[in-house]
C-alpha cells in the first residue's frame, strides 16, 4: 500500500498500524498484491461501535501512586485519538489492536448508570471518591448521543457520591447544571488535559480532540460555575511539548484553574512502537532526541512501570521538569491538593425488593 493512499486511509487518525494485541495468536500485516483498486483512494477509515451490558461498572485498584480506588468507564477505545494514550493496551483484552482499533472500534455500556445505582446501593458499599476518565474519556464524541456519562452523573448527584472527572471532551459543559450542584455540596473535580497550546501540535497527537484554546475556554466556563477545575499538563513529551510546562499553567490559572498537576509521557507494552512510529513519520528530526530522555529517565528502557516512578521518570531532565513545575505552580498561586471531597453526604439507592419500605 503505497505511502498517500495510506495516509488518506488514515486521515483524522492518531495511530497508522494496527498490530494485534499481544494475547492474539496471530499477527496481521497489510500487503500491496497489486489488486487492491489500481492506485485508487482507500476509502477513509470510519468509527464503527458495539454495545456492551456490563455486569459491573465499578473497577477497584490498589496502586500506591493513585489518588483513587475506584473508577468507572463508560466507554471502551477513544475516538479522540490520542496516539501517546497509555490506555491503548486495554484493547487487547477485547481481542482488538490497541493502534486503529483503539480509536475506531469502540464500545459504549448502556445501562451503565442502572449497574451503578446497583453497586452503590449494595450493603457493604462505602463512598470514597469515584473516578472518571481513567482509561478512556467520559466526554469523547460517542457520548452527545449515548449520554452514559450524564446519567451516571445523575446517579451520583442523586446520592450524593463524590466523582473526579478527567477529560479533553468540551462536551462536559452540557453537564454545568449537574456539576454545578455537586460542586456546591463539595462532590466534584474536574481535570482538563492540556498537552500543548499549539493547535497544529494538538492535532497530530490528538487529532479528534478539541483544540487547546476551546479546552481552555471550557476551563473558564466552568470555573464560572462555581466548579473547581484542575489543569493537567500531561502528558509531557520531552524536547517537543515540555517547553510549553509554564505557558500550559499559565493560560490555565488565568481561565480559572484552581490547581495543577503534571505527567511524564508513558510508552506502556503496545504504546511504545505506536509513539515510535509516529515520530518517526511526524518528528524525524527530533524523534531519536525525544526517545533518548525517555530512556534515560527509565533506566534505558522505554518505559518503567515502578510504583511511584512511571509517573515522572528519574534523573536529571525528570527533575529538572519537576522543578520547573514546582516553581510555576507557587508563582501561579495553583495548589496542587485540593481538600477533600466529601463522603458524608452519601446515601445509598433503595435495593430492589419485594417488601415495601416501613417509612
Amino acid at each position: 500500500m503505497d505511502i498517500e493512499r495510506r495516509r488518506h486511509r488514515m486521515k483524522g487518525r492518531g495511530a497508522a498500524t494496527n498490530a494485534a494485541g499481544r494475547f492474539e495468536a496471530h499477527t496481521r500485516e497489510a500487503v500491496d498484491d497489486g489488486w487492491d483498486g489500481d492506485g485508487e483512494a482507500l476509502p477513509v477509515l470510519r468509527t464503527q461501535i458495539s454495545e456492551e451490558r456490563p455486569r459491573s461498572v465499578i473497577t477497584y485498584n490498589s496502586s500506591p501512586d493513585l489518588p483513587f480506588d475506584r473508577s468507572l468507564n463508560a466507554y471502551r477505545g477513544c475516538e479522540h485519538g490520542c496516539v501517546y494514550c497509555f490506555a491503548r493496551p486495554s484493547h487487547a483484552y477485547l481481542g482488538l489492536s490497541p493502534g486503529l482499533d483503539f480509536e475506531t472500534r469502540l464500545v459504549a455500556r448502556p445501562g451503565a448508570a442502572e449497574v451503578l445505582r446497583r453497586e452503590l446501593g449494595a450493603r457493604a458499599y462505602r463512598p470514597a471518591p469515584l473516578a472518571m476518565g481513567t482509561n478512556t474519556d467520559p466526554y469523547q464524541p460517542i457520548e452527545a448521543e449515548y449520554r452514559i456519562t450524564r446519567a451516571c452523573l445523575e446517579v451520583l448527584a442523586e446520592t450524593g457520591h463524590p466523582v473526579a472527572i478527567v477529560t479533553k471532551g468540551t462536551l462536559i459543559e452540557r453537564d454545568i447544571d449537574v456539576l454545578s450542584d455537586m460542586a456546591r455540596r463539595g462532590l466534584v473535580r474536574v481535570g482538563m488535559s492540556v498537552t500543548t497550546l499549539d493547535p497544529k501540535l494538538s492535532r497530530l497527537m490528538e487529532p479528534r480532540a478539541p483544540a487547546p484554546a476551546r479546552r481552555l475556554q471550557t476551563i473558564r466556563r466552568m470555573a464560572g460555575a462555581g466548579i473547581p477545575v484542575r489543569v493537567m499538563a500531561a502528558p509531557m513529551i520531552p524536547a517537543l511539548t515540555d517547553p510549553e510546562l509554564e505557558a500550559i499553567l499559565q493560560a490555565g490559572r488565568e481561565a480559572g484553574a484552581r490547581s495543577a498537576s503534571w505527567i511524564m509521557l508513558r510508552l506502556p507494552r503496545e504504546v511504545s512502537p505506536l509513539v515510535r512510529d509516529w515520530l518517526d513519520r511526524v518528528f524525524p528530526d527530533r524523534a531519536g532526541r525525544i526517545m533518548a530522555c525517555l530512556r534515560e529517565m527509565h533506566g534505558g528502557k522505554d518505559y518503567d512501570a515502578r510504583w511511584g516512578h512511571r509517573m515522572r521518570g528519574e534523573g536529571p531532565y525528570a527533575e529538572i521538569v519537576a522543578r520547573r513545575f514546582e516553581v510555576a505552580v507557587r508563582r501561579l498561586r495553583l495548589k496542587t491538593s485540593l481538600p477533600p471531597m466529601r463522603c458524608d453526604l452519601f446515601a445509598a439507592p433503595a435495593r430492589d425488593s419485594a417488601q415495601l419500605s416501613l417509612f
